[in-house]
Formats: C-alpha cells, sequence, structure tokens
C-alpha cells in the first residue's frame, strides 16, 4: 500500500503468539500497527490516538471484541473495526454488523482474506475522511456550513430532515440555543422543491415588537413615522423560498 502516510491499525488480541504474526503481518502491508492484549488498552489508545481500522478479537477477558466495538463506535464512529474469532456463528456477525463493524472474518485466518477485509475497511474510511475534507473546503469557499456527522442522533436527525423536506407544512425546530437550528433550517430548505428561491432568516428575539408587524410584511412610503421608502417584507422577500423565524419562542405568545 503507497502513499505518503501510512495507514493506521490497532490489533486487539488477548493471544500474544497471534497478536505478534498480526503484527508482522500488516506492518509488511505498508501499515503502521499497534498492538493491545484487552479491550480496555484498545479503548485508551483510541481516546488518544487516531486509527483508520480497529482488528479486534471478539473473545477476551474483560472487555471483550463486541463491547469494545460498541464502545469504539461511541467514541470513533468513524473508525472501521473488523471482529475476528474462532468460535463464528451466524448470529454474532449479525450483531456484530448491526452494531457497526466492518466485517466478521473466522479464525483461523487466512492472511489474503483478512489482509483484504482490513485494506477495504481503510479504504472506506479514508473515502469518508476525503469526503469530509472536501465539505470542508466547499464550505469555506462558498461560506456555508453544512450539517456532517454519523452518530445514531445526528443520523437521527438527518433522515428527519429528509422525511420533512419535501413537505410544504411549516416545520417547528426544537432545541437550545447553539445547537444548529439555523443549519436544520438550511438542510430542509436544501432538500426541498423550494430549494432554488431564497432562504430567509431573521432573528425575532432581535427586533422590537412594534417593528415586527413591518419586517415581516412590509411597509408603505409613509406608512408610519421613519418610513421614507416602501420597503418589502420578509414574507414577500421568501417567497418561492424558506423564511426562516429564529427564536421565534421569545415572541410575546399574542404576536407568535
Amino acid at each position: 500500500m503507497d502513499g505518503a502516510q501510512k495507514p493506521r491499525i490497532l490489533i486487539v488480541d488477548d493471544d500474544k503468539a497471534a497478536l505478534d504474526s498480526l503484527t508482522q503481518v500488516f506492518e509488511k502491508e505498508g501499515f503502521e500497527t499497534r498492538a493491545e492484549q484487552s479491550g480496555e488498552a484498545a479503548l485508551d489508545a483510541l481516546r488518544s490516538e487516531d486509527f483508520g481500522v480497529v482488528l479486534a478479537d471478539l473473545r477476551m477477558p474483560g472487555m471483550d471484541g463486541m463491547d469494545l466495538l460498541k464502545a469504539i463506535k461511541a467514541i470513533r464512529p468513524d473508525t472501521e473495526v473488523v471482529i475476528m474469532t474462532a468460535f463464528g456463528t451466524i448470529e454474532k456477525a449479525v450483531e456484530a454488523m448491526r452494531e457497526g463493524a466492518y466485517d466478521f472474518v473466522t479464525k483461523p485466518l487466512k492472511r489474503p482474506l483478512v489482509v483484504r477485509s482490513v485494506t477495504r475497511a481503510f479504504e472506506k474510511f479514508a473515502l469518508r475522511a476525503e469526503n469530509q475534507a472536501l465539505r470542508a473546503e466547499l464550505e469555506a469557499v462558498s461560506g456555508e456550513r453544512t450539517l456532517i456527522g454519523t452518530s445514531p442522533s445526528m443520523r437521527r436527525v438527518l433522515d428527519t430532515i429528509a422525511q420533512v423536506a419535501p413537505s410544504s407544512a411549516t416545520v417547528l425546530l426544537q432545541g437550545e440555543s447553539g445547537t444548529g437550528k439555523e443549519l436544520v433550517a438550511r438542510a430542509i430548505h436544501r432538500r426541498s422543491q423550494r430549494s432554488r428561491g431564497p432562504f430567509i432568516a431573521i432573528n425575532c428575539a432581535a427586533i422590537p415588537v412594534t417593528l415586527l408587524e413591518s419586517e415581516l410584511f412590509g411597509h408603505e412610503r409613509g406608512a408610519f413615522t421613519g418610513a421614507f421608502a416602501r420597503r418589502e417584507g420578509r414574507f414577500k422577500l421568501a417567497d418561492g423560498g424558506t423564511l426562516f423565524l429564529d427564536e421565534v419562542a421569545e415572541l410575546d405568545p399574542l404576536v407568535q
């Protein structure tokens, strides 16, 4: 495997002989390796270092491979995990894949098969990292931020966005200040049938109640003191697109 930076793999097995053998195999394949003999030690390594792939034995004292897999997906969701075991069953393989494992290989390991599995797992990890880097670069160029995430909670948010975006219904976004409600609103807009129209955001909490009606619906010249020119309201400006009323809960209930 070529490239300026070696792919990194964390190998976890309580069997020292198997651990040494796998370390030699993957170092010859061009990987930078780290070996640990317990799930707990592997988890400590993952908290301080980045690895593209973890190759872990299923049966280990203390934290076994399945518990390690779940812990990895909680703290390093992008890291790919390949589980290996001499006690393979279809049920265990299905469980491992359901928990996020990339692959499930059985012992005694066949070198070409395990190398191919780990290599493909790393390719998936590298592709995801490249996509995220390209997204970040695109955001820097366009000045627009997007939602990125692979955690279960973020996947639920993205799934909900995909469900509501095609609808023409009003969407209520709830969350503490700074949690990304406007990002979600923009994501819904981009996926909607109104994506070619404007996205207009207004911070309701920053506008005095006496001026809110004018901001939302516009006014004609001379409608009130200081109205020196005709002004279109935000509803008109957002026609054919999306109007995002930020901090709408801060408004007086009668105004809402």
